[in-house]
């Protein structure tokens, strides 16, 4: 495992300690305090804090360990002093009977001490009218409308906070600044592209698919949906996700990144209460990608790792493909990090659902049948036009006006389980710009690793 630096920051009478930590080596620094600001480059485009906070703590305890998290986060609070609108994007929205609790905690949605404390502090600094938002899917799709899905709620009532629901509101289409990655457009809640900032704050946990979930994957459930969006898995799909969660991340570039670590999960995303992780930790960051970066490292992961290094089973590192698109960065050399928790906070790991050579099969397949459309594009537009369809082997094995699937990948791959089934929309001119180029890199990529 290659060396992964983290910057722990305690402060003891005149000194301050900075902790270097490795796979294999501890070494413990000291130095005064001027020359520990020059040490941790303060000048760096990238400021991010990890402070020490007991998951047992009041909320008044949570307010102060955040508020010390974010003072030092001056970019962050230049850009939100000058914001008329802010919108707060919770990680909070689950049906009520499958919220999983433990220790007095939510384990895979924001707690109430963190949303409280962030309200709280967007308050006292900021004259902006704040909003929080969510798509929540779950909710959606079991048709829940007595807000029972909406886990803070009742917070958000405690600070006379509007909750919009993102799939009630007109859909714009948004152009990825300087161009995306994936696609040059994407649908959005018209709420979002109103406001002059945004605020994510996450629960620290793994995920079966990206590997992480922290900040900017928390913007996901920002994607509008059909009928004006696009369907979930649209976007939730092998080789392309990774790169438009970094043109999500630009689009909404947050101006304050909070990662709750009070408690979060191991292993995966949902699922019945497995693996929780007690981390007494809050995180805060002025850039997304940055902070997903040190939160990563502190969960024991590398954020420079790429895609068959875990936790990154399943598809590529998203952090690391926003960083090689000019967005944020994964280097902790040049991020500001200053932490009084030390990595790794505990076990952490994703769990792999698949064999890794099923994995590279279907990434390999699925960019195998974006370039046949891609080839094959005018044939497809005359017969499929306002259609999504499904590809594989290069045919059509199933089409839909909605893009929905009425039985699982799994199950319409047939007798080829290894052979990936690729998405479309079919729209003459292709105006949401798809860059074909991305899967060209994979198959590349698959190439150069001998796989």
């Amino acid at each position: 495992m290659e060396m992964v630096q983290s910057h722990v920051l305690v402060e003891n009478r005149c000194e301050v300690y900075i902790l270097r930590l490795s796979a294999s080596t501890t070494r413990l620094e000291t130095c005064s305090k001027r020359e520990a600001s020059v040490n941790n480059n303060t000048s760096a485009d990238y400021a991010v804090r990890a402070v020490q906070c007991d998951y047992q703590s009041s909320d008044e305890e949570v307010y102060q360990a955040l508020k010390r998290a974010t003072q030092p986060l001056f970019r962050t609070w230049d850009r939100l002093s000058r914001a008329k609108r802010i919108a707060i994007k919770f990680n909070q929205d689950w049906l009520q009977q499958s919220v999983v609790m433990y220790q007095g905690h939510r384990q895979q949605l924001v707690s109430d001490p963190v949303a409280r404390a962030t309200l709280r502090l967007l308050k006292e600094r900021t004259n902006a009218e704040l909003f929080a938002i969510d798509i929540g899917l779950e909710g959606v799709r079991a048709k829940v409308t007595d807000g029972s899905s909406t886990q803070l709620l009742s917070v958000f009532r405690e600070f006379n906070l509007p909750f919009i629901e993102g799939s009630q509101t007109p859909t714009a289409w948004v152009d990825v600044p300087g161009g995306g990655l994936m696609f040059d457009r994407y649908p959005l809640p018209q709420p979002i592209t109103q406001a002059d900032e945004v605020v994510s704050v996450q629960k620290l946990k793994n995920h079966a698919f990206t590997g992480i979930t922290l900040c900017m994957k928390n913007l996901f459930a920002l994607m509008a949906i059909e009928p004006a969006g696009r369907p979930r898995i649209y976007y939730h799909h092998l080789v392309r996700m990774p790169y438009m969660l970094a043109d999500l991340g630009k689009i909404t570039n947050p101006a304050l990144n909070i990662i709750d670590g009070l408690v979060g999960q191991a292993s995966s995303e949902w699922g019945r209460g497995e693996h929780p992780r007690i981390c007494n930790t809050l995180i805060a960051g002025d850039h997304v990608v940055a902070t997903d970066a040190c939160g990563a490292a502190l969960m024991g992961h590398d954020p420079r790792a790429d895609w068959l290094t875990p936790p990154f089973h399943r598809d590529r590192n998203h952090l690391l493909a926003a960083a090689e698109g000019g967005f944020g960065t994964v280097d902790l050399d040049k991020i500001d990090f200053l932490s009084d928790v030390t990595a790794p906070l505990g076990e952490f790991f994703s769990v792999e659902t698949d064999s890794r050579d099923m994995v590279v099969s279907w990434l390999r397949t699925t960019a195998e049948q974006a370039l046949f459309y891609r080839d094959h594009q005018a044939e497809f537009e005359r017969q499929y036009a306002g259609q999504y369809i499904f590809l594989q082997m290069g045919q059509v094995v199933s089409s839909d006006v909605e893009g929905k699937l009425h039985a699982s990948r799994r199950i319409i791959s047939g007798e080829h389980p290894e052979q990936g089934i690729w998405m479309k929309f079919v729209e003459p001119g292709d105006p949401e710009g798809e860059h074909f180029e991305v899967y060209e890199h994979m198959l590349s990529m698959i190439k150069t690793m001998g796989l």
